[in-house]
Order: C-alpha cells, then sequence, then structure tokens
C-alpha cells in the first residue's frame, strides 16, 4: 500500500522537494497543491498566511493524508502550528530539519521578506546550535523571476547580486536558501558566490526527516525516479502551470483546477 503524501506550495517552488523524495523511494502517492492564483506568499502579511494555512487543510482533508510535507518556507515560518492541530497527522517542515546539516558558525539565510520578518529561521538556528551566528536576507523579487515560463537571467543576475552581496560582506561560511523556489536557481546563485561557501538546500534535510521517519520497505526502494503516481492541482492558470511542469520535471501531467473552499 501506498503512502499518501500532501505537499503545497503558491507555485512550482515545491517542485525541489518532490523531486528529492522521489529520487529516494517509490511507494507514495502525493498530492501536489499550487496556490498559484495568490503567489507570491512571501509579500502577504502574516495573518494572510495563517488564513490561506486554514483553507489548505481544508482541502488536503478529503485526502486522508498519511503525512504532509510543507514545501512553503513562508507558511512554515507564519503558520506551522496550524497545519499541525487542524490535519493532525505528521508534518514535516523545511526550516526545522534544517538544523541538522549546518556544520559552520557564520550562516547566511535567502528568504522572502515575510519568512525574513518573522526570523523563524534565526531563532530556530541560534536555539538548536551554540556559537552561531544567523544573517537573514530577504529577496522580495526572486519567486516572480523563476515563475516565469522564460527566465530573464540578467534581471536574475542583478537581483543575485543585489541579495548575496550584503551576506558575503558577513564571511559567511554556509548559505541556506531559505524559500523553495530558490534551488531552482541553484547554478546562478552558485556563479556568484566563492566556491568555499556551501549551499544548503533544505529540502534533502525534510526528506531525510520524512525517510527516518517512514521506512522504506525493500520492495519499494527507489528504482528509477516516476511522476505517475504524482497529481497536480492548482488554484488557477491551469495551462501555464502544465508548461512549467513540462520544463521542470521533463513530464506531460493532468492538472485540475481547484478552489481551496473560502477562496472566490
Amino acid at each position: 500500500m501506498k503512502l499518501k503524501i500532501g505537499i503545497f506550495d503558491s507555485g512550482i517552488g515545491g517542485f525541489t522537494i518532490l523531486k528529492s523524495l522521489l529520487k529516494t523511494r517509490g511507494d507514495l502517492e502525493v498530492f501536489y497543491l499550487a496556490d498559484t492564483k495568490r503567489m507570491p506568499y512571501g509579500n502577504k502579511d502574516f495573518e494572510q498566511i495563517r488564513s490561506i494555512a486554514k483553507e489548505i487543510c481544508n482541502w488536503f482533508e478529503d485526502y486522508n493524508l498519511d503525512a504532509l510535507l510543507v514545501a512553503c518556507n513562508t507558511t512554515n515560518a507564519c503558520a506551522l502550528d496550524i497545519l499541525e492541530n487542524l490535519l493532525r497527522i505528521p508534518v514535516f517542515d523545511l526550516i526545522n530539519s534544517v538544523p541538522g546539516i549546518i556544520t559552520k558558525e557564520n550562516i547566511g539565510v535567502l528568504a522572502t521578506p515575510v519568512t525574513i520578518k518573522t526570523s523563524y529561521y534565526k531563532k530556530t538556528i541560534e536555539s538548536k546550535i551554540k556559537n552561531v551566528k544567523v544573517y537573514q536576507q530577504e529577496c522580495p523579487e526572486f519567486v516572480s523571476e523563476i515563475e516565469k515560463i522564460k527566465f530573464n537571467i540578467n534581471k536574475l543576475n542583478y537581483l543575485t547580486d543585489l541579495y548575496l552581496n550584503p551576506l558575503l560582506n558577513k564571511d559567511i561560511e554556509e548559505i541556506i536558501l531559505g524559500c523553495s523556489h530558490y534551488p531552482l536557481i541553484y547554478k546562478v546563485l552558485k556563479n556568484k558566490m566563492p566556491s568555499n561557501i556551501r549551499i544548503i538546500d533544505p529540502s534533502v534535510a525534510l526528506v531525510n526527516k520524512f525517510n527516518d521517519s517512514f521506512r522504506i520497505l525493500k520492495n519499494d526502494s527507489y528504482i528509477d525516479t516516476s511522476y505517475e503516481n504524482v497529481r497536480f492541482f492548482v488554484t488557477s492558470k491551469s495551462e501555464e502551470f502544465s508548461l512549467k511542469v513540462k520544463f521542470w520535471l521533463q513530464i506531460n501531467k493532468e492538472i485540475r483546477l481547484v478552489n481551496l473552499r473560502s477562496n472566490a
């Protein structure tokens, strides 16, 4: 029997978690929800995100999930308690997974404005690791650029310089990609920083925690990445999202248009 797993994000950022997950195991049925109608989340206010989180829980209730993987750092930072309390299933989040893979003392965090405003990454890391210093940098325009069908590489290079330089000036040793969209431009980011700085993708830590909790049976071990048992749902622009799925995941899948109940 396959485990039923929910993954949600405002858009394509959750692809980083989905890909990391499916590289490790084949015993899953995945329900991927993208709230494209209200993307990006990172520029909304705290209470808006908490309200959206309640709608997400209401929607996922119909699918009898075994676990939820929070692919949106902003919702993670603002409303993790809502997701855990309303769904009452194991909830695996990005931010609380990260301290386990940090190895240095000077840490930079790139994230959305709302995530940075909560200081959730900073508080979580500094509470769990001694002698660590965390420097934060908000990136208000990254998600909108990454979500475009075709990259404007000049704009991305400009934004990368703008957001990275304040952290590089702090002599950081590791940098956390505190938005699930950011690993999608890993190469752009890597080219802009010294080779000695380690880039941390929280999705790897999240998937490791999930696999530690839900052990893989021998006959369900990974053979090849398959999206056969993944279903995609969006709240708007299903045709556009289909193009993004084809580009990022190299697959053709049905994209179902849904309402998040109170999402009129």
